[in-house]
C-alpha cells in the first residue's frame, strides 16, 4: 500500500496535478487516497529524499519548486555520475546488460510515431540511462544516480521529450552509446555521453526557463 501511495503522489507531482508550492496535508491526502495517514507519511518522507517535496518548520510539507539552480546542480552531478558509469560499463557490462539496452532501443522506435506521449518518451530515455548505470556494476553509483532520477524526469517532462526534434535524435544517439559500450571503446563512449548530456542540458534549460517564466506571469 505504501508503495502505491508513493507512486500515486510521485506521478501527480510529475504530471503537475500537484503544482509546485502546493501544501501537502497528510490528512487530506489520506482521505483522497482512501488510506490511513501512515502510508502517506512514509511517501512524503521518500519524496522529500528525492527532492520532490520540501518540509519547512511550522508549515509542513509542500511540492518543491525546482529553479534554474536546481537544474544546473542536477545536470552537473548527472554528468559526473554518468561519465563514471560509462567508463565502468565499458569494462563491466555483460550480455544481459546489452540485451536490456537493446530492448529499450527497440521500444524507442515507437517514439517516431507522432502519437507518443511525453511521459512515454521520458520513460524510455530514463530507462536507457538506468541500464547503463546498472551495467557499471557499482552499487553506490547506482544509489546516488537513483536519487536524482525523479528530478531528471521532471526536467525531461518540461522539455517535452515527445516533440519532433527529440524523436529525431533520441534513437541514434542512444544507439551510438550502446555500440561504444558493446565495443568496449571507452574514449568514444565518454565523448558520446558528454555530448549527449550537454545537448540535453541546453535543450532542457531553454524549455524549463520558459516554463518558469509562464509560472511567474
Amino acid at each position: 500500500m505504501a508503495h502505491d501511495v508513493l507512486e500515486t503522489l510521485r506521478q501527480a507531482i510529475w504530471n503537475r496535478q500537484l503544482q509546485p508550492g502546493i501544501r501537502l496535508r497528510e490528512e487530506e491526502l489520506a482521505e483522497a487516497l482512501n488510506v490511513s495517514r501512515g502510508p502517506v507519511r512514509e511517501a512524503l518522507i521518500q519524496l522529500e529524499y528525492e527532492g520532490l517535496v520540501i518540509r519547512e518548520q511550522n508549515r509542513g510539507a509542500s511540492v518543491a519548486r525546482l529553479e534554474r539552480e536546481d537544474l544546473d546542480e542536477v545536470y552537473s552531478l548527472r554528468m559526473a555520475l554518468e561519465k563514471l558509469a560509462v567508463q565502468l560499463a565499458v569494462k563491466n557490462h555483460n550480455d544481459s546488460h546489452l540485451a536490456q539496452m537493446q530492448v529499450v532501443l527497440d521500444d524507442m522506435r515507437s517514439v517516431l510515431d507522432d502519437t507518443v506521449t511525453v511521459q512515454r518518451a521520458a520513460d524510455l530515455d530514463v530507462s536507457f540511462h538506468e541500464v547503463v548505470i546498472k551495467s557499471a556494476q557499482h552499487k553506490r553509483l547506482y544509489h546516488f544516480w537513483s536519487t536524482l532520477r525523479p528530478q531528471i524526469y521532471i526536467f525531461l517532462l518540461s522539455r517535452n521529450v515527445a516533440n519532433a526534434d527529440f524523436r529525431e535524435y533520441m534513437l541514434p544517439w542512444h544507439q551510438d552509446i550502446l555500440d561504444a559500450i558493446r565495443d568496449r571503446h571507452e574514449k568514444r563512449a565518454l565523448e558520446l555521453i558528454e555530448t549527449h548530456l550537454e545537448a540535453a542540458y541546453t535543450r532542457v534549460l531553454v524549455s524549463y526557463e520558459a516554463f518558469l517564466g509562464s509560472e511567474q506571469s
